[in-house]
Protein backbone atom coordinates (compact mmCIF):
# COMPACT_ATOMS: atom_id res chain seq x y z
CA UNK A 1 0.00 0.00 0.00
CA UNK A 2 1.55 3.30 -1.09
CA UNK A 3 1.93 6.15 1.39
CA UNK A 4 0.30 9.47 0.61
CA UNK A 5 2.36 12.66 0.50
CA UNK A 6 1.00 13.73 3.90
CA UNK A 7 2.01 10.41 5.48
CA UNK A 8 5.53 10.65 4.04
CA UNK A 9 5.91 14.17 5.42
CA UNK A 10 4.68 12.99 8.84
CA UNK A 11 7.20 10.13 8.87
CA UNK A 12 10.02 12.46 7.84
CA UNK A 13 9.13 14.94 10.59
CA UNK A 14 8.96 12.20 13.26
CA UNK A 15 11.96 12.53 15.67
CA UNK A 16 14.47 9.77 15.08
CA UNK A 17 15.36 7.45 17.92
CA UNK A 18 18.74 8.41 19.39
CA UNK A 19 21.36 5.70 19.00
CA UNK A 20 23.32 5.02 22.15
CA UNK A 21 27.03 4.32 22.04
CA UNK A 22 27.84 0.63 22.75
CA UNK A 23 30.16 1.57 25.64
CA UNK A 24 27.52 3.82 27.23
CA UNK A 25 24.90 1.11 26.76
CA UNK A 26 27.20 -1.41 28.48
CA UNK A 27 27.82 0.97 31.41
CA UNK A 28 24.09 1.56 31.89
CA UNK A 29 23.33 -2.17 31.68
CA UNK A 30 26.05 -3.12 34.19
CA UNK A 31 25.87 0.00 36.34
CA UNK A 32 25.80 -1.99 39.59
CA UNK A 33 29.18 -3.56 38.81
CA UNK A 34 30.67 -0.19 37.85
CA UNK A 35 29.41 1.32 41.10
CA UNK A 36 31.06 -1.49 43.04
CA UNK A 37 34.32 -0.88 41.22
CA UNK A 38 34.12 2.91 41.43
CA UNK A 39 36.32 3.28 44.56
CA UNK A 40 39.07 1.19 42.99
CA UNK A 41 38.77 3.03 39.66
CA UNK A 42 39.00 6.44 41.37
CA UNK A 43 41.95 5.27 43.47
CA UNK A 44 43.73 4.05 40.36
CA UNK A 45 43.10 7.33 38.50
CA UNK A 46 44.13 9.56 41.41
CA UNK A 47 47.21 7.66 42.55
CA UNK A 48 48.38 6.14 39.24
CA UNK A 49 47.37 8.37 36.33
CA UNK A 50 47.47 11.86 37.85
CA UNK A 51 51.07 11.47 39.13
CA UNK A 52 52.22 10.37 35.66
CA UNK A 53 52.98 13.97 34.77
CA UNK A 54 56.04 13.44 36.96
CA UNK A 55 57.72 11.42 34.20
CA UNK A 56 58.56 14.77 32.62
CA UNK A 57 61.45 15.16 35.05
CA UNK A 58 63.23 12.27 33.28
CA UNK A 59 63.80 14.74 30.43
CA UNK A 60 64.80 17.62 32.71
CA UNK A 61 67.56 18.63 35.06
CA UNK A 62 64.97 18.60 37.81
CA UNK A 63 65.23 21.17 40.55
CA UNK A 64 62.81 20.58 43.46
CA UNK A 65 62.71 24.33 44.20
CA UNK A 66 61.91 25.29 40.60
CA UNK A 67 59.31 22.56 40.14
CA UNK A 68 58.44 20.39 37.16
CA UNK A 69 57.34 23.18 34.84
CA UNK A 70 60.33 25.48 35.42
CA UNK A 71 63.22 22.99 35.48
CA UNK A 72 65.67 23.01 32.56
CA UNK A 73 65.08 20.52 29.76
CA UNK A 74 67.93 18.15 28.88
CA UNK A 75 66.17 15.74 26.49
CA UNK A 76 67.48 12.18 26.53
CA UNK A 77 70.69 12.93 28.43
CA UNK A 78 69.67 10.81 31.43
CA UNK A 79 68.83 7.84 29.22
CA UNK A 80 72.17 8.15 27.43
CA UNK A 81 73.89 8.23 30.80
CA UNK A 82 72.01 5.09 31.87
CA UNK A 83 72.92 3.08 28.78
CA UNK A 84 76.55 4.19 28.89
CA UNK A 85 76.95 3.56 32.61
CA UNK A 86 79.66 0.89 33.16
CA UNK A 87 77.40 -0.84 35.68
CA UNK A 88 74.31 -0.89 33.46
CA UNK A 89 74.79 -4.35 31.96
CA UNK A 90 75.75 -5.80 35.34
CA UNK A 91 72.54 -4.44 36.89
CA UNK A 92 70.47 -5.57 33.90
CA UNK A 93 71.99 -9.06 34.08
CA UNK A 94 71.26 -9.37 37.80
CA UNK A 95 67.68 -8.15 37.39
CA UNK A 96 67.01 -10.51 34.50
CA UNK A 97 68.53 -13.46 36.34
CA UNK A 98 66.45 -12.82 39.47
CA UNK A 99 63.35 -12.46 37.28
CA UNK A 100 64.20 -15.75 35.57
CA UNK A 101 64.40 -17.40 38.97
CA UNK A 102 60.97 -15.95 39.75
CA UNK A 103 59.60 -17.44 36.52
CA UNK A 104 61.08 -20.81 37.52
CA UNK A 105 59.07 -20.56 40.75
CA UNK A 106 55.88 -19.68 38.84
CA UNK A 107 54.54 -23.29 38.73
CA UNK A 108 54.98 -23.76 42.51
CA UNK A 109 51.63 -22.14 43.56
CA UNK A 110 49.87 -24.12 40.82
CA UNK A 111 51.26 -27.42 42.11
CA UNK A 112 50.37 -26.45 45.68
CA UNK A 113 46.79 -25.59 44.68
CA UNK A 114 46.44 -28.93 42.87
CA UNK A 115 47.73 -30.78 45.93
CA UNK A 116 45.43 -28.91 48.30
CA UNK A 117 42.48 -29.63 46.03
CA UNK A 118 43.11 -33.37 46.44
CA UNK A 119 42.79 -33.26 50.24
CA UNK A 120 39.55 -34.87 51.36
CA UNK A 121 39.53 -33.70 54.98
CA UNK A 122 38.19 -30.13 55.01
CA UNK A 123 39.51 -29.52 58.55
CA UNK A 124 43.03 -30.61 57.63
CA UNK A 125 42.82 -28.66 54.38
CA UNK A 126 41.91 -25.45 56.19
CA UNK A 127 44.69 -25.95 58.71
CA UNK A 128 47.26 -26.40 55.96
CA UNK A 129 45.97 -23.36 54.10
CA UNK A 130 46.20 -21.21 57.22
CA UNK A 131 49.77 -22.30 57.93
CA UNK A 132 51.04 -21.69 54.38
CA UNK A 133 49.20 -18.34 54.06
CA UNK A 134 50.72 -16.85 57.22
CA UNK A 135 54.26 -16.20 55.87
CA UNK A 136 52.81 -13.72 53.36
CA UNK A 137 51.99 -11.39 56.26
CA UNK A 138 55.52 -11.57 57.69
CA UNK A 139 57.64 -8.55 56.76
CA UNK A 140 60.87 -8.99 54.83
CA UNK A 141 62.77 -7.62 57.81
CA UNK A 142 61.62 -10.59 59.87
CA UNK A 143 62.26 -13.05 57.03
CA UNK A 144 65.84 -11.86 56.60
CA UNK A 145 66.33 -11.76 60.37
CA UNK A 146 65.25 -15.41 60.59
CA UNK A 147 67.69 -16.19 57.79
CA UNK A 148 70.52 -14.66 59.81
CA UNK A 149 69.44 -16.48 62.97
CA UNK A 150 69.52 -19.84 61.21
CA UNK A 151 72.43 -19.38 58.80
CA UNK A 152 74.84 -16.92 60.38
CA UNK A 153 78.37 -18.28 60.71
CA UNK A 154 78.61 -16.92 64.27
CA UNK A 155 75.20 -17.46 65.88
CA UNK A 156 73.41 -19.51 63.23
CA UNK A 157 71.58 -22.58 64.48
CA UNK A 158 72.51 -24.57 61.36
CA UNK A 159 76.23 -23.93 61.82
CA UNK A 160 76.02 -24.76 65.51
CA UNK A 161 74.37 -28.05 64.59
CA UNK A 162 77.10 -28.74 62.02
CA UNK A 163 79.80 -28.12 64.63
CA UNK A 164 78.02 -30.36 67.13
CA UNK A 165 78.00 -33.14 64.54
CA UNK A 166 81.72 -32.73 63.92
CA UNK A 167 81.46 -30.73 60.71
CA UNK A 168 82.72 -27.30 59.71
CA UNK A 169 80.99 -23.97 59.51
CA UNK A 170 79.48 -22.88 56.17
CA UNK A 171 79.46 -19.19 55.39
CA UNK A 172 75.98 -19.09 53.86
CA UNK A 173 75.56 -15.32 53.99
CA UNK A 174 78.87 -14.18 52.50
CA UNK A 175 79.60 -16.77 49.83
CA UNK A 176 78.17 -15.78 46.46
CA UNK A 177 77.11 -19.31 45.50
CA UNK A 178 74.48 -19.30 48.25
CA UNK A 179 72.96 -15.89 47.46
CA UNK A 180 70.50 -16.88 44.72
CA UNK A 181 69.36 -20.12 46.45
CA UNK A 182 68.66 -18.10 49.60
CA UNK A 183 66.66 -15.51 47.65
CA UNK A 184 64.62 -18.25 45.97
CA UNK A 185 64.01 -20.06 49.26
CA UNK A 186 62.84 -16.90 51.00
CA UNK A 187 60.55 -15.93 48.15
CA UNK A 188 59.12 -19.44 47.86
CA UNK A 189 58.44 -19.75 51.60
CA UNK A 190 56.79 -16.34 51.81
CA UNK A 191 54.70 -16.29 48.63
CA UNK A 192 53.77 -19.83 47.61
CA UNK A 193 50.73 -20.05 49.89
CA UNK A 194 49.36 -16.66 48.99
CA UNK A 195 49.96 -17.23 45.29
CA UNK A 196 47.93 -20.43 45.37
CA UNK A 197 44.72 -18.63 46.43
CA UNK A 198 43.78 -17.55 42.89
CA UNK A 199 44.41 -21.03 41.53
CA UNK A 200 42.33 -22.58 44.32
CA UNK A 201 39.47 -20.26 43.36
CA UNK A 202 39.88 -21.20 39.68
CA UNK A 203 39.85 -24.92 40.53
CA UNK A 204 36.71 -24.46 42.61
CA UNK A 205 34.96 -23.11 39.51
CA UNK A 206 35.68 -26.15 37.34
CA UNK A 207 32.51 -27.90 36.17
CA UNK A 208 32.15 -31.10 38.23
CA UNK A 209 30.41 -32.86 35.34
CA UNK A 210 33.76 -32.91 33.55
CA UNK A 211 35.20 -35.02 36.37
CA UNK A 212 32.20 -37.36 36.22
CA UNK A 213 32.69 -37.82 32.49
CA UNK A 214 36.41 -38.49 33.01
CA UNK A 215 35.60 -41.10 35.67
CA UNK A 216 33.21 -42.85 33.29
CA UNK A 217 36.05 -43.02 30.76
CA UNK A 218 38.21 -44.73 33.37
CA UNK A 219 40.48 -41.78 34.22
CA UNK A 220 42.26 -41.87 37.56
CA UNK A 221 43.07 -38.89 39.77
CA UNK A 222 46.27 -37.94 37.92
CA UNK A 223 44.58 -38.26 34.55
CA UNK A 224 41.69 -36.08 35.77
CA UNK A 225 44.13 -33.42 36.93
CA UNK A 226 46.01 -33.49 33.62
CA UNK A 227 43.00 -33.61 31.29
CA UNK A 228 40.36 -31.69 33.26
CA UNK A 229 41.75 -29.47 36.02
CA UNK A 230 44.78 -27.99 34.28
CA UNK A 231 43.01 -27.22 30.95
CA UNK A 232 40.15 -25.63 32.89
CA UNK A 233 42.41 -23.27 34.83
CA UNK A 234 44.73 -22.59 31.89
CA UNK A 235 43.18 -19.12 31.16
CA UNK A 236 44.02 -18.08 34.73
CA UNK A 237 47.55 -19.45 34.40
CA UNK A 238 48.14 -17.63 31.11
CA UNK A 239 46.88 -14.27 32.42
CA UNK A 240 48.95 -14.45 35.61
CA UNK A 241 52.03 -15.48 33.64
CA UNK A 242 51.62 -12.53 31.26
CA UNK A 243 51.26 -10.16 34.21
CA UNK A 244 54.38 -11.59 35.82
CA UNK A 245 56.33 -10.98 32.62
CA UNK A 246 55.32 -7.34 32.91
CA UNK A 247 57.34 -7.05 36.11
CA UNK A 248 60.43 -8.74 34.68
CA UNK A 249 62.84 -6.02 35.78
CA UNK A 250 61.03 -5.42 39.09
CA UNK A 251 62.77 -7.03 42.04
CA UNK A 252 61.71 -6.88 45.68
CA UNK A 253 63.82 -3.99 46.93
CA UNK A 254 63.46 -4.69 50.63
CA UNK A 255 64.55 -8.32 50.33
CA UNK A 256 67.58 -7.60 48.11
CA UNK A 257 68.63 -4.55 50.12
CA UNK A 258 68.62 -6.49 53.39
CA UNK A 259 70.50 -9.46 51.89
CA UNK A 260 73.07 -7.30 50.13
CA UNK A 261 76.59 -6.92 51.50
CA UNK A 262 79.94 -5.67 50.09
CA UNK A 263 80.93 -9.21 49.06
CA UNK A 264 77.88 -9.94 46.87
CA UNK A 265 77.18 -6.51 45.39
CA UNK A 266 78.28 -7.58 41.91
CA UNK A 267 75.53 -10.22 41.81
CA UNK A 268 72.89 -8.50 43.98
CA UNK A 269 72.88 -4.95 42.61
CA UNK A 270 69.58 -4.38 40.77
CA UNK A 271 67.77 -1.30 39.50
CA UNK A 272 65.87 -0.84 42.77
CA UNK A 273 68.97 -0.76 44.96
CA UNK A 274 70.85 1.32 42.38
CA UNK A 275 68.06 3.90 42.25
CA UNK A 276 67.99 4.07 46.05
CA UNK A 277 71.72 4.72 46.23
CA UNK A 278 72.00 7.11 43.29
CA UNK A 279 68.55 8.66 43.17
CA UNK A 280 67.39 8.91 46.77
CA UNK A 281 70.82 8.98 48.37
CA UNK A 282 72.40 11.24 45.76
CA UNK A 283 69.37 13.40 45.02
CA UNK A 284 69.38 12.59 41.28
CA UNK A 285 65.62 12.42 40.82
CA UNK A 286 65.65 12.89 37.05
CA UNK A 287 68.09 10.02 36.55
CA UNK A 288 66.01 7.78 38.82
CA UNK A 289 62.86 8.61 36.84
CA UNK A 290 64.63 7.74 33.59
CA UNK A 291 65.50 4.34 35.03
CA UNK A 292 61.88 3.84 36.02
CA UNK A 293 60.67 4.70 32.51
CA UNK A 294 63.15 2.25 31.01
CA UNK A 295 61.82 -0.53 33.25
CA UNK A 296 58.22 0.34 32.41
CA UNK A 297 58.87 0.30 28.66
CA UNK A 298 60.55 -3.12 28.90
CA UNK A 299 57.66 -4.48 30.97
CA UNK A 300 55.06 -3.11 28.55
CA UNK A 301 56.89 -4.60 25.57
CA UNK A 302 57.02 -8.02 27.24
CA UNK A 303 53.32 -7.89 28.13
CA UNK A 304 52.31 -6.98 24.57
CA UNK A 305 54.54 -9.68 23.07
CA UNK A 306 53.36 -12.35 25.52
CA UNK A 307 49.72 -11.39 24.98
CA UNK A 308 50.06 -11.68 21.19
CA UNK A 309 51.82 -15.02 21.54
CA UNK A 310 49.06 -16.30 23.84
CA UNK A 311 46.39 -15.16 21.38
CA UNK A 312 48.12 -16.95 18.51
CA UNK A 313 48.27 -20.11 20.62
CA UNK A 314 44.49 -19.94 21.12
CA UNK A 315 44.54 -18.66 24.72
CA UNK A 316 42.66 -15.68 26.05
CA UNK A 317 45.02 -12.84 26.90
CA UNK A 318 44.59 -9.80 29.12
CA UNK A 319 42.77 -7.87 26.37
Amino acid sequence: MKQTAAERIAVADRPKARKEHPVLRSIVRHRQFYLLGLPGILSFIIFKYFPMYGILIAFQDYNPFAGVMKSDWVGFDHFIRLFTDPDFFMILRNALFLSLLGICLFPAPILLALLLNELRSELYKRMVQTVIYLPHFVSWVIVVSLTYIFLSSEIGLINKLLLALGGEKINFLFENKYFYPLIMSQDLWRSIGWGSIIYMAAIAGVDTSLYDAAKMDGAGRLRQIWNVTIPSIMPTIVILFILQLGSTLDVNFEQIWLMQNPLNTHISEVFETYVFKVGVGGGEYSYSTAIGIFKSVVGLALIVAANKLASRRGHEGIW
